[in-house]
C-alpha cells in the first residue's frame, strides 16, 4: 500500500485528501480544506506552503498528486491558481515526496469515466470508491480525494510491473 496526498489547489481554499492504495483498492485516511485568510498573495502562498508541509509531516505520504492549472478566461485567476500550486509543490519537493500532476479532464475520466463529468458526479464516485456512504464531503476535499484516486489508478499497471519484476515473474 502506498499513501497518497492529493491536492486541489486554490488561493482561497485548498482541498486535500489522503488515501492508502495498492492501485486496485483504496482506503480513505483523511480529507479537508485549508482556508486561506490573508491580505497579500505572498502571505497566502506562505500559508499554503506551511499547511501542506504540516499535512506531509502528519501523514507521511510516499506520493503527492496535484491538479494541473486549468486555463480559464480570467488570466489573473489562472496565475493565482498557478502560484498556489507552486507553493504546494514546493512543500512536497522540500519533503522529498514524488510529485505527479493531472489535468482536470484526466481526473474526471479516471473517477467517473467521462472527462466532462460535473462536480456532483465526481463527488458521488469518490464517496462510492472510498466506501464513505452518504457522508457529506466539501467540494474541494472531494476534488482532492479524486486527484489522489486518479493517481492511484494511473499507477496500477506500473506498480504491478514493478512487483512482477521484483518477484522475478516478468517475462522478457
Amino acid at each position: 500500500m502506498m499513501r497518497i496526498l492529493g491536492i486541489d489547489p486554490g488561493s482561497q481554499i485548498t482541498g486535500y485528501g489522503v488515501i492508502d492504495s495498492d492501485g486496485r483498492h483504496s482506503q480513505y485516511i483523511d480529507c479537508g480544506c485549508i482556508r486561506i485568510k490573508a491580505d497579500t498573495l505572498a502571505d497566502k502562498l506562505g500559508i499554503i506552503f506551511a499547511e501542506v508541509s504540516a499535512l506531509i509531516e502528519r501523514h507521511n505520504p510516499g506520493e503527492f498528486a496535484i491538479e494541473q492549472v486549468f486555463v480559464s478566461k480570467n488570466a489573473a485567476s489562472a496565475l493565482k491558481l498557478g502560484q498556489a500550486r507552486g507553493a504546494a509543490i514546493c512543500a512536497a519537493v522540500n519533503q522529498q515526496c514524488i510529485v505527479s500532476e493531472y489535468s482536470p479532464r484526466s481526473i474526471k475520466q479516471a473517477i467517473v469515466g467521462r472527462g466532462g463529468a460535473d462536480k456532483s458526479q465526481v463527488q458521488h464516485m469518490v464517496q462510492c470508491l472510498l466506501n464513505l456512504g452518504n457522508e457529506h464531503l466539501q467540494a474541494d476535499a472531494a476534488d482532492a480525494l479524486a486527484v489522489a484516486l486518479c493517481h492511484a489508478h494511473s499507477g496500477t499497471a506500473t506498480n504491478q510491473l514493478v512487483q512482477a519484476l521484483q518477484n522475478g515473474r516478468a517475462r522478457r
